[in-house]
C-alpha cells in the first residue's frame, strides 16, 4: 500500500509539472519554429540526462530494451511535442486542453495492451466520465478550433499514450528516471541534426518570453516531469495512476490564472472537485 501511495504522490508531481507544458509551448512557438523548438529541448534535455547517467554511473540498458525505449522516444521525445507544436500553431493552449481529457484513456488503453494492466470495468465508467468532464469542460470555455489543430492533437494523444505506457513499463525494470535519459539519448543524434537544420535565421528578434518557455519545456516538461510521472506509473499502475491527468487541465487553467490573469470561477471549482471524485473512484477499481 506503501508502495501505490508513493505511485500516486509522484504521478501527481508529474502532473503539476506537465500542467505548464502547452501554455510553455505556445509561448515558445511565438519565436521558434515547431521543428527547432521540438529538437532543441530534446537535445537539451538529452544533455543533461546523459550527465546523469554519467555521473550515476548507470550500466546501459539490456538489447531487448532497445526496442521498446524507441517507442519511448518517437512517442514523448518526439511525437507528443512536435505535434502539439505544430497543433498550437492553429489552435489556442486553452482548446488543446479539450485533447488533454483524452489521454488518460489513451494511456490505460495502451497500459493494457504493452503493460498489461487489467482494471475492472467500474474503472472504465469512472475513466470515460472524468474525460468527458474535462472535455465538455474545456471546450465550452474554447471556440478557437480548427481541423489541422484538432487531427494534430488527437496524433499527439495517441503516440504520447503509447510512449506513456511503454515507459512506465520498462520503468520497472530500469526507473523512471533511468528510462526517458536512455530514450533521450537514443533520440540525441537525429534531434542535434534537427536542431542544425532549424536554427533561427534572426536570433535577436525572439522575445524572453520564448526563451523561457523554451527553457521550461527542455528541463521540465522533457526530463523532471518524466521522473516522478514513469516513477508514479510503475509503482501505481499505468491504467490507475494515469487517470491522475484528468487534473492537469485545471492545474493549467490555474497556472493561467495566476500568471496570465485569466478568471478562475465556481464552475471550474466544482467540476474539479467531480474530477476529483472519478480519479479517486478509477483508483478504487484499477
Amino acid at each position: 500500500m506503501r508502495t501505490e501511495a508513493d505511485g500516486w504522490i509522484s504521478g501527481l508531481l508529474g502532473v503539476v509539472i506537465f500542467s505548464g507544458s502547452l501554455p510553455a509551448t505556445r509561448v515558445a512557438v511565438a519565436g521558434f519554429s515547431p521543428l527547432f523548438l521540438t529538437s532543441a529541448r530534446a537535445v537539451i534535455a538529452a544533455a543533461l540526462a546523459l550527465c546523469l547517467l554519467a555521473t550515476l554511473r548507470q550500466k546501459r540498458p539490456a538489447r531487448a530494451d532497445v526496442g521498446s525505449l524507441i517507442v519511448v522516444a518517437l512517442g514523448v521525445v518526439v511525437g507528443f511535442p512536435l505535434l502539439t507544436a505544430l497543433a498550437l500553431q492553429h489552435v489556442t493552449a486553452a482548446h488543446s486542453i479539450v485533447f488533454i481529457g483524452l489521454l488518460p484513456i489513451s494511456t490505460a488503453l495502451f497500459g493494457v495492451l504493452r503493460g498489461g494492466d487489467r482494471p475492472k470495468p467500474a474503472f472504465w465508467v469512472f475513466s470515460a466520465l472524468g474525460s468527458a468532464l474535462v472535455a465538455g469542460f474545456a471546450l465550452s470555455r474554447s471556440s478557437s478550433g480548427s481541423v489541422p489543430g484538432d487531427c494534430l492533437m488527437l496524433a499527439a494523444i495517441v503516440v504520447c499514450g503509447l510512449g506513456y505506457a511503454e515507459g512506465a513499463s520498462l520503468a520497472r525494470r530500469l526507473g523512471g528516471w533511468q528510462v526517458i535519459s536512455w530514450a533521450l539519448a537514443i533520440a540525441l543524434p537525429v534531434m542535434t541534426v534537427a536542431t542544425l537544420l532549424t536554427l533561427p535565421t534572426h536570433w535577436g528578434a525572439i522575445a524572453p518570453s520564448a526563451w523561457l518557455g523554451l527553457g521550461y519545456v527542455s528541463v521540465f516538461s522533457m526530463l523532471i516531469g518524466f521522473v516522478f510521472w514513469y516513477r508514479g506509473l510503475a509503482l501505481g499502475g499505468i491504467a490507475g495512476v494515469s487517470q491522475l491527468q484528468l487534473l492537469q487541465p485545471f492545474f493549467g487553467l490555474a497556472l493561467a490564472g495566476l500568471l496570465l490573469g485569466e478568471p478562475v470561477d465556481w464552475l471550474m471549482a466544482t467540476i474539479c472537485g467531480v474530477v476529483v471524485l472519478c480519479v479517486a473512484g478509477a483508483k478504487r477499481f484499477a
